[in-house]
């Protein structure tokens, strides 16, 4: 047990940004998938990919604030979209019985937050708190470079300006809006671009909506590992 402390410390130590976005109980991605998208920012910023960073599904704004704080430091800009409030629920017959649990769950109220805190779904003014949270740790939303927009994609992501992107990351459950947000940032993502899935191992939905993705898409590559990352070929 003290090993795996101690590896931890190696891995995460306390100075970086990700496990004091845990510890605050801004995001329910563990350290190991922030890591994964670390990594993969790196990896872009490297190989000079060029293009915006997004995200779909803010949720507590967690990841967001990871992701947009490396946007601003590589002169990016960052979009996240979510509803701000409670999810939608999963419609698709593609949608596994998990899912529909998962929801039946936070729409009876008996939903958890992060150590016992209120679920974010609940919050009446999450849009305002997520901003906040943006603007103690350095990424003031300005609605220009750094964007929160409020709203179902399919009514938010027409209006976005067609830049290119970098990076997307998608964590919002269910099939239907997995597989909107894959097709629609798709031919905007840059050569050598990628996708990172947050749900792809959690819900049916979401890995079903991939696959459909990758085989309907031969120019996009696998990359296994507990947030499923697909990149663009170059």
């Amino acid at each position: 047990m003290l090993v795996d402390l101690l590896r931890r410390r190696i891995l995460y130590p306390s100075r970086r940004l990700a496990p004091r976005l845990r510890k605050a109980g801004l995001t329910y991605l563990s350290l190991k998938k922030l890591a994964r998208i670390e990594a993969e920012m790196a990896r872009l910023g490297t190989l000079a990919v060029a293009g915006d960073f997004l995200e779909f599904g803010v949720a507590l704004g967690g990841s967001g604030i990871l992701i947009a704080r490396k946007a601003r430091m590589g002169q990016r800009g960052f979009a996240g979209f979510d509803v701000f409030a409670m999810i939608p629920p999963p419609t698709s017959q593609k949608d596994d019985e998990k899912s529909r649990e998962r929801y039946s769950v936070i729409s009876s109220g008996k939903a958890k937050g992060l150590a016992g805190e209120t679920y974010y779904g609940y919050v009446d003014d999450l849009y305002a708190q997520v901003c906040q949270s943006f603007a103690k740790y350095g990424v003031a939303v300005d609605g220009g470079e750094v964007a929160l927009v409020k709203g179902l994609f399919e009514e938010t992501w027409p209006n976005r300006p067609p830049r290119p992107i970098a990076l997307a990351h998608i964590d919002c459950d269910w099939y239907d809006p997995v597989k909107y947000c894959l097709n629609a940032v798709a031919d905007r993502l840059s050569p050598g671009g990628a996708i990172v899935l947050d749900d792809y191992h959690d819900y049916g939905g979401c890995k079903q909506a991939t696959e459909e993705f990758l085989a309907e898409r031969p120019d996009f590559d696998r990359v296994e590992g507990e947030n499923l990352i697909l990149r663009r070929r170059v």
